[in-house]
């Protein structure tokens, strides 16, 4: 029976130190820590690592359940895995046994609650987007790839694939970039 920690932050910026010595007070042998979004499963390496590895007797320790999962769809999908495999999910900072019909109530709110606090943050986010954009500052980002450069090496009589090997892009990348010069050359055209 071992002890597994799972630590995660959203962004590169921040720092997972805190998280880690929180599960290592929590008795945790082995830590798995990434720096990844939590609102979905995918892309989650260390996380999938824990979830394959674990067996009946081990427990898994996060700080927060929303370190584990930001929707709730998600959560009870990691739930039942552990469940399944005879895994207890424990977190050092809320009252988390999934072993007790309570435990598992108080789980499922956080989650929502989780949840409930990922999509207001996106309104949040659109809501100054549309501002900012009415106020006419938001512009949105640059484009990364220049159409001017495209056209240049195609002229060069330059394919595809070498202009995309040159640029160090994708050649689907360079398809869209054409296309889209080419709708607003006939746009214009049109006009």
């Amino acid at each position: 029976m071992a002890t597994y920690g799972y630590a995660r932050v959203s962004t590169n910026d921040q720092d997972l130190t805190i998280q880690e010595a929180a599960l290592r007070s929590a008795g945790c042998e082995v830590i798995r820590s990434e720096k990844r979004s939590g609102t979905s499963r995918d892309g989650r390496p260390e996380l999938a690592t824990i979830l394959e590895f674990v067996r009946a007797g081990d427990t898994v320790v996060v700080t927060r359940v929303d370190r584990l999962a930001r929707s709730i769809g998600d959560l009870q999908d990691i739930v039942r895995s552990l469940r399944a495999k005879g895994v207890a999910l424990k977190a050092t900072e809320q009252p988390i046994d999934t072993g007790t019909a309570a435990g598992k109530a108080f789980l499922d709110m956080l989650g929502v609650f989780a949840e409930f606090e990922t999509n207001l943050r996106r309104e949040r986010q659109l809501e100054g987007i549309t501002a900012a954009k009415a106020r006419g500052v938001y512009k949105g980002r640059p484009p990364s790839i220049e159409a001017a450069k495209i056209a240049e090496l195609e002229a060069e009589g330059l394919g595809a694939s070498a202009i995309a090997k040159k640029l160090g892009i994708g050649r689907a990348s360079v398809y869209r970039v054409k296309a889209v010069s080419r709708a607003v050359s006939e746009h214009k055209l049109g006009a």
